[in-house]
């Protein structure tokens, strides 16, 4: 995989709190979703493997280590319901809802 984001790999990621690092992981995931129902396959698999990298990012920030089971869990759901059979039972709802959250908590400064 390419990465995408070199500027937040290179630490500036780690600067962000969860609640923004999770909501920038929520814009990647609605673009990927918003880009299948279009059936634009080539934006929607680019923006899936961003988001991919900002979730593999997240993983690796030190201050995140309590939430290592949280932000596994949502890689593996995001995957699921994207890429595969959607064992999770995901709805592109539920997806938005969770990110949403995150959203809101950013704006706020939390």
């Amino acid at each position: 995989m390419i990465c995408q984001h070199k500027a937040l790999a290179e630490g500036k990621w780690f600067d962000l709190t969860f609640a923004q690092q999770m909501a920038n992981i929520g814009s990647e995931v609605f673009r990927a979703i918003m880009s299948r129902d279009k059936k634009d396959e080539k934006s929607a698999d680019l923006s899936f493997e961003r988001a991919l990298e900002l979730i593999d990012l997240t993983l690796e920030d030190p201050k995140n280590r309590p939430r290592l089971r949280e932000i596994s869990r949502v890689r593996e759901s995001f995957v699921d319901y994207f890429k595969y059979d959607n064992q999770y039972r995901q709805t592109e709802e539920s997806i938005n809802q969770y990110f949403y959250n995150f959203n809101y908590l950013a704006r706020i400064g939390v």
